[in-house]
């Protein structure tokens, strides 16, 4: 039922043109990358699974109607091929925003690529599950833990409206992440008390 209703809460909130708006607003979908493979662990670059591939296409389905003007992935194959299907749907190419060892460069890069180059449009950002929060956090929203490891039904909106203060919702979409996995509320990794001494 609460899932139901965040679907609901989502739907509603991506259904509202960004026309409707008086001020221009950019609104940013940020996502964690589908599932991936892990068949072989010494893989660098895995593809995504089935299951993977049916949450990338989730995704264009439910972004079909926001006229989304970019999609942004870092230079792994599990982003790109998460933001692809939503990317062919919405007629623009992938933007490539390599991810390194400097994650404060990376976030800093996606942040200043969409308020230079994509401001007032609809953004889909596909990351990874530590930089998916810091993203989230550059563009006004709030400081987060990491997203947990078996989540990847986050999404993140942020609408940023012109001169204001950016809205943040966080819901989720696709199949659920497993439930009752230790550290984690919502996919979220929560701080743990520090050690007795």
């Amino acid at each position: 039922m609460i899932r139901r209703f965040q679907a609901l809460a989502l739907a509603a909130l991506l259904a509202v043109p960004a026309a409707a708006s008086a001020q221009r607003e950019t609104t940013v979908i940020v996502v964690r990358h589908a599932e991936k493979m892990t068949s072989n662990p010494s893989d660098p670059n895995p593809a995504l699974t089935p299951e993977g591939e049916q949450r990338a296409r989730e995704l264009a389905r439910l972004l079909r109607d926001r006229h989304v003007g970019a999609v942004i992935t870092t230079q792994f194959a599990r982003t790109s091929l998460t933001g692809l299907p939503t990317a062919e749907a919405a007629h623009v190419k992938l933007d490539t925003v390599p991810a390194s060892r400097d994650m404060a460069a990376h976030v800093a890069a996606v942040a200043d690529l969409i308020r230079t180059r994509h401001a007032g449009e609809t953004v889909l950002v596909v990351g990874h599950s530590n930089t998916v929060p810091k993203i989230v956090a550059a563009l006004g929203g709030p400081a987060l833990g990491d997203l947990c490891d078996s989540a990847y039904d986050n999404l993140f909106t942020v609408v940023i409206p012109e001169g204001g203060t950016p809205r943040v919702t966080h819901t989720h979409y696709g199949a659920a992440a497993p439930a009752g996995v230790a550290g984690c509320v919502d996919g979220i990794q929560q701080p743990q008390p520090a050690a007795a001494p």
